[in-house]
């Protein structure tokens, strides 16, 4: 079922973001998570893990550009 898939992937990448102080606004975090695994979905992917790590990429590179637009 895609609802399991998705709450056990979501709960994954918000662990490791949680655990690693990388989260952030928490409803930022939950809404480009959940974007970025349903972007994925879409496109077939079904393995949780990978849902997880590259929805933790993307919001990596997300915060980064954030940073660093508010740095400049």
């Amino acid at each position: 079922m895609l609802a399991n898939l998705v709450a056990d992937a979501f709960q994954i990448a918000w662990d490791y973001l949680e655990a690693t102080d990388e989260l952030g606004s928490p409803d930022i975090a939950a809404n480009h998570l959940l974007d970025t695994m349903e972007a994925m979905i879409k496109c077939g992917e079904r393995r949780r893990l990978m849902l997880a790590n590259h929805a933790i990429s993307a919001y990596q590179r997300f915060r980064a550009e954030q940073l660093t637009s508010l740095a400049s």
